[in-house]
């Protein structure tokens, strides 16, 4: 026997149809350069975003179309969201950090016919439209016409202006009903091992991760919340920041390409938001600047924080200023969310250091999503939080394949797929990521976590940012090299760092060699670029070893 319930498709439609309908004059406040704030509401996004959709019809995109998007946090990216997944188009968030081959080869491998672009982007469009002629028909600068600059695209390549097209479209749009397992957006790994890989999420998928990132374990966002995300709305959708926060009816501030120290901690308090979301980095610099500056947080409790394990000196250095850090971890193929720090009934009465030590681990799975680690031939690991093994994880949220690639890194035929980090999971079941199963060093045949050496580093006053990556070495095969970036105006004696070691890890996992660097190489989604670092810095314990002789 079936049951008599409803069957209402989940589609993202139906999330700024709510917010717009319950929420209507909440704010959505978008800082579109560093001295113009632009102030709209969920009615006028939802209005704007169903206008929207019939621009997206004049240009002919029709259902199943890939439209790109080079765009920063700001209102009109979000009203792109809604206008092409509802209108049953997928919106493919293209990353304008990474490099312009990259760039060229992620719209023309996704297929997108129209690409919408920031005026910041204006160049690279050009600079891109050679080599995306055969794919994009056309191209939007998402400003008025009076600000549009002059731009040389190929023949057959259309130029418009975003509020030029929406000027002259009606807003007679009604949200179309269909499948809740059409694709509802695209959004590419930032391919550090490779080609960038695509992710092709389902409105089913996405609705539901939406649910549970919200639930009160994770982001818990309520109404009366003002919520900035500084995770770009191009890196996994901001971790689902543009579907959890109208779900819930909270403000969204939008802080646009602005994430310095000095830009963000205005924004926070003169907008008065309550809960953020960023990698590791972003706050790093927003700690940096608030220690040389004087300056508080006014209104800010909670930071929701991943991409990166999270350091011991980020959640003690916030906490000072009454902020909670709050840990979580997914990837682009999760949607992202697997995992968030959040007190269980077994571990609610732990406090000082060993309440830390919980939450620098990235946190227990939220429902939806099941983990499990492994060893080398596939065999599950137990649960005791001492075991490491290859990190797979599976849920209604989980990508099945990578976009035109068939098996190849696809997940098993039981729907588990491999992450590439090695982890722990403790008895209440707390996953500890070790390492990227890459990122590993395995010196004279014994593993060492790169991870657990950079947070150590990172907790010395004088240390801003630290790297471990292994370096070649004659007998050991392996060994780390640790390199450091000096805060402003500080010098670090590595001496001083390498005793922060002593009595913390065995003894074979100190650093073989410290160098200190002015800045380290990153990835487009903010992450250390252990890649860049390996080919330049692998050999450097060989050529110290030569040097010496």
């Amino acid at each position: 026997m079936q049951g008599l319930m409803q069957l209402q498709p989940l589609l993202v439609s139906s999330i700024i149809r709510h917010a717009a309908r319950h929420h209507g004059s909440t704010e959505v406040v978008s800082q579109m350069s560093e001295t113009v704030r632009h102030r709209t509401n969920y009615a006028a996004i939802e209005q704007r975003s169903r206008r929207l959709a019939r621009v997206l019809q004049g240009l002919g995109v029709r259902f199943g179309d890939r439209v790109g998007t080079l765009a920063w946090n700001t209102y009109r990216h979000l009203e792109l969201f809604y206008a092409i997944s509802g209108s049953g188009a997928v919106c493919h968030t293209v990353n304008p950090r990474l490099a312009q081959h990259d760039i060229e080869y992620i719209i023309n491998h996704g297929g997108d016919s129209v690409v919408f672009a920031d005026p910041s982007f204006a160049t690279l469009v050009q600079s891109i439209a050679p080599a995306i002629r055969e794919q994009v028909r056309a191209v939007v600068i998402m400003t008025t016409p009076e600000e549009m600059s002059a731009l040389d695209l190929p023949p057959g390549m259309a130029l418009y202006s975003y509020e030029a097209l929406m000027a002259d479209a009606d807003e007679d749009f009604v949200w179309p009903q269909f499948d809740e397992n059409t694709a509802s957006a695209l959004c590419y790994t930032s391919g550090t091992t490779g080609q960038p890989k695509g992710v092709l999420y389902s409105h089913r998928s996405t609705v539901l991760h939406a649910y549970a990132a919200n639930s009160a374990d994770a982001f818990a966002m309520r109404a009366v919340d003002r919520v900035l995300p500084g995770a770009p709305l191009y890196h996994a959708a901001a971790w689902s920041v543009p579907y959890t926060v109208p779900m819930a009816g909270a403000a969204l501030i939008l802080p646009g390409r602005h994430l310095d120290g000095a830009s963000l901690v205005r924004l926070l308090n003169e907008e008065r938001a309550s809960m953020t979301a960023a990698v590791p980095t972003v706050w790093l610099g927003v700690l940096a600047y608030l220690r040389e500056s004087g300056q508080r947080l006014t209104h800010l409790k909670r930071i929701f924080s991943g991409g990166s394990a999270v350091p011991r000196a980020m959640v003690e250095g916030f906490a000072e200023y009454g902020v909670e850090v709050q840990q979580g971890w997914g990837m682009t193929e999760t949607s992202p969310l697997v995992s968030v720090y959040a007190p269980s009934a077994a571990t609610a009465g732990l406090s000082g250091e060993a309440e830390t030590h919980l939450r620098l681990k990235q946190g227990r799975p939220v429902f939806g999503t099941e983990v499990k680690i492994v060893d080398a031939e596939g065999k599950e690991l137990p649960w005791d939080g001492t075991a490491f093994g290859d990190l797979l994880v599976r849920g209604p949220w989980i990508t099945r394949e990578y976009v035109h690639r068939g098996t190849e890194g696809a997940a098993d035929a039981d729907g588990w797929f491999g992450t590439g980090d090695v982890a722990t999971i403790d008895p209440n079941g707390f996953i500890k990521l070790v390492d990227r199963s890459k990122d590993l060093i395995k010196s004279g045949g014994e593993w060492i976590s790169s991870i657990a050496l950079e947070n150590i580093a990172v907790s010395h006053p004088d240390v801003a940012e630290a790297a471990v990556i292994a370096a070649r070495h004659e007998k050991w095969m392996e060994r780390p090299l640790l390199l450091l970036v000096p805060k402003t105006g500080r010098q670090i004696d590595t001496e001083s760092v390498l005793a922060l070691y002593e009595g913390v890890v065995a003894r074979w996992w100190l650093p073989d060699a410290v160098v200190v660097v002015e800045e380290l190489p990153h990835t487009a989604t903010g992450k250390l670029n252990k890649v860049a670092l390996r080919r330049r810095y692998e050999d450097h314990l060989l050529a110290e070893r030569r040097r010496a002789i």
